[in-house]
């Protein structure tokens, strides 16, 4: 139950990825989409923020022309 939590929270912070100009942009955008992800699913807020950070991070890190 626990990794289908985060696989949903990975998946959903990656759809919402696209955001932010700074890196302080993208980790506000990450934690708060992931955060948002784990209300939902009844998660942990600080484990969704966290995820959402790193996945957001990672995402416009690797693709600067999408964000």
């Amino acid at each position: 139950m626990r990794k289908s939590i985060i696989a949903a929270l990975i998946a959903g912070t990656t759809a919402l990825a696209a955001c932010g100009d700074t890196t302080g942009e993208q980790a506000l955008y990450g934690a708060g989409a992931g955060a948002a992800g784990a209300a939902l699913l009844n998660g942990s807020l600080v484990t969704g923020a966290a995820v959402g950070v790193a996945g957001n991070l990672i995402y416009c890190q690797e693709n600067p022309g999408r964000c």
